[in-house]
């Protein structure tokens, strides 16, 4: 046989096994990151919101009010600015944010709930959390699969929320 260079089909085919073998290791990792950074978003953005709202209320509430909505909010909202353009149309980094407010009456403080459900959950989804919070500050998580919506109907105590701060 003449002296040949070069790599065997067996030789290619056994590099190709390791690489699929690092990957299959690899990308369920990356996703689990990926996953980890969209939900550390969403808190932030709960936190980002619920700070817009004092900020609102403080200023622009005439009865002491809170926004009613995002846009509001948003940079062409009423006296705007306090959120960016992306968190005001409701979807960032994976998550669909909602905010719901009331007016104050008499007797009645002014109150605000905020929401922040992700767009798909699993192992390939947006998200495995989904957080909510209101005018008290406090950060609420809930479990795989839970919508935030459903969990906390306005104006009650979270079933089967954590808090988280």
């Amino acid at each position: 046989m003449k002296n040949q260079k070069g790599f065997s089909l067996i030789e290619l085919l056994i590099v190709v096994a390791i690489i699929g073998i690092i990957a299959a290791i690899a990308v369920p990792n990356l996703l689990k990151s990926r996953q980890a950074a969209n939900e550390a978003s969403a808190i932030s953005s709960i936190r980002t919101i619920n700070s817009s709202q004092a900020t609102y209320q403080s200023t622009n509430g005439g009865n002491r009010d809170y926004a009613l909505d995002l846009t509001t909010l948003g940079p062409n909202g009423t006296n705007g600015g306090f959120i960016d353009g992306v968190l005001a149309t409701g979807s960032k980094s994976g998550f669909t944010f909602l905010v719901q407010g009331t007016t104050s009456a008499p007797g009645q403080p002014a109150a605000f709930d905020d929401l922040a459900d992700p767009q798909s959950t699993g192992n390939f989804g947006t998200g495995n959390r989904a957080f909510c919070s209101n005018e008290t500050q406090v950060l609420f998580q809930f479990a795989s699969g839970a919508s935030a919506a459903a969990a906390w109907p306005a104006r009650t105590t979270p079933t089967g929320g954590v808090a988280l701060d």
